[in-house]
């Protein structure tokens, strides 16, 4: 357990700030539970016993930004890949939160830090419900895969034992396909949540009708069209503290 996933792996990279294995190798913190984690907007981040919470940091492709995957979208579609390996079939909430069946399974919050003009790593923070307890509106991986479940036991792919290897897997394609935003961007279209009462903009419910070529979520009404672009993923050199991003598991 700890107060929060974030806040260690700033203590991690500050102490291994002159390590040159950690552009290889990247840093990875896991807790059991946390107890002041933070998510999007700086919401509090409900975190027991039985999911897994995770922050990362690890090396990102340097690639023009024409060509450059937007990294929330490419740990998504990471993800995703992973949990449709289950059977399972979930969705991208534009922009960071994976859903089962409407329901909120899986919450990624991201940024590059920039050294100058370079990218220096890339930041993750990932949740997601495996055997815990979850909220109204969320669902946990258990229940997803013994939607009828009677026994005590879990089923087995639903544990953060389990769940692990599946995220960093995750993390591992998204770092793969970084360079590759047109693929990215293809997949999490082609797995965007699409409600069918519209996307609340601007005072206004206009339908999705897809993503753009740098991530953005697009909306038409009336013959409209607008672009809805997440905040800005990138900290400059000079900063020295990190906003908490853990992911929340409700909405």
């Amino acid at each position: 357990m700890c107060a929060s996933t974030e806040l260690e792996l700033d203590r991690w990279l500050a102490d291994l700030a002159a390590e040159p294995q950690l552009a290889r190798s990247g840093l990875v913190v896991v807790a059991r539970r946390q107890r002041h984690g933070r998510g999007q907007w700086q919401r509090q981040w409900i975190s027991p016993a039985g999911g897994l919470w995770l922050s990362a940091a690890f090396s990102w492709p340097p690639s023009p930004a024409s060509t450059a995957a937007p990294l929330t979208l490419a740990t998504a579609v990471g993800l995703a890949l992973e949990l449709e390996a289950l059977g399972l079939q979930p969705q991208i909430k534009w922009p960071n939160d994976l859903l089962l069946g409407g329901r909120k399974l899986a919450g990624i919050l991201s940024r590059l830090r920039l050294q100058g003009e370079r990218v220096r790593w890339a930041r993750v923070g990932l949740g997601i419900n495996g055997t815990n307890r979850v909220p109204a509106g969320a669902i946990s991986l258990a229940e997803a895969l013994q939607p009828n479940r009677r026994q005590r036991v879990f089923h087995p792919q639903a544990t953060p034992a389990a769940l692990l290897p599946r995220v960093l897997a995750a993390l591992h394609w998204a770092q793969a396909h970084g360079s590759q935003g047109e693929r990215v961007i293809a997949l999490a279209e082609a797995r965007l949540l699409r409600p069918s009462q519209g996307w609340r903009h601007g005072g206004a419910f206009w339908q999705v009708a897809g993503l753009s070529g740098s991530g953005a979520l697009l909306l038409e009404r009336n013959g409209r069209w607008t672009e809805v672009r997440s905040d800005v993923q990138a900290e400059g050199q000079n900063d020295a503290q990190s906003l908490a991003f853990n992911p929340e598991t409700s909405a």
